[in-house]
């Protein structure tokens, strides 16, 4: 027998979904803005080993002398991507969700537990909860990071009039560095997040769209609670139902 549980709120999922298309013209603006001007690479003496992005990937994605659009749509959605975080870190709060979401001391130990079920390096699956260490950490991360591209975005947008903000972050080459770095870390996150999903299997994608799933109730049926009338017996003389005799209490006096 199947049993509704449900798991998340309908304001939640709103967030959830409203941010995934903004977040996304977030990075492919920002792919156009940085178009223009593309120094990061990972190197190893003189040798590199990854660019990013070499000349055919921009190419491919028609993205070359289009930095004028690419800044439009980024401000633009810079705003959205504002207000719906504010708005979802405001009704976690006041909801009391981010109870869900905080990482705890035990968060880390579950992190590896589940990282080494993921891996097929532990058989036991760890106890299903909510939201496990690992969502705990990742989720909790996510958030962080949203903030950190704010700041850091307002930093490299407006260097001098957040000249205070843009001197904190290490200057403004530093800024568009971590700036860089934190989209690095959606995109990562986004492909680890998938296919999280995917494992984890049809009921669960559901259950970020209708707020429930459905679950085999594997329960055994209650004997004996209170709330359950006591067995009886016939007496064998009148043949009426007879019901047991209370069972004494070793406090109270005979």
């Amino acid at each position: 027998m199947k049993r509704i549980v449900h798991k998340h709120p309908l304001a939640i999922r709103w967030f959830h979904w409203i941010n995934f298309p903004v977040l996304f013209v977030m990075i492919w603006s920002g792919l156009l803005i940085y178009w223009a001007y593309d120094p990061y690479k990972i190197s190893f003496g003189d040798y590199t080993l990854v660019s990013f992005f070499p000349d055919g990937f921009y190419k491919f994605l028609n993205v070359p002398f289009r930095l004028a659009e690419g800044m439009a749509w980024h401000w633009v959605f810079m705003w959205l991507f504002m207000l719906n975080g504010l708005l979802y870190i405001g009704y976690t709060f006041l909801s009391g969700e981010w109870r869900h979401l905080v990482p705890d001391r035990n968060s880390f130990r579950e992190a590896i537990d589940v990282t080494l079920y993921d891996l097929g390096l532990r058989k036991t699956q760890p106890p299903f909860i909510k939201y496990n260490g690992a969502q705990k950490i990742a989720y909790f991360s996510i958030m962080l990071m949203g903030v950190g591209s704010v700041l850091t975005g307002f930093a490299i947008y407006k260097p001098a009039q957040f000249s205070w903000l843009t001197a904190i972050l290490g200057g403004y080459e530093a800024a568009r560095l971590e700036h860089f770095i934190l989209t690095i870390g959606y995109v990562l996150f986004f492909f680890i997040h998938v296919g999280q999903v995917i494992r984890a299997g049809w009921q669960n994608f559901q259950s970020m769209v209708t707020g429930f799933e459905f679950t085999k109730n594997t329960g055994t049926p209650d004997r004996g609670t209170p709330d359950r009338d006591p067995p009886v017996t016939p007496d064998p003389v009148n043949n009426q139902p007879v019901a047991p005799s209370p069972t004494p209490n070793p406090l109270l006096p005979a």
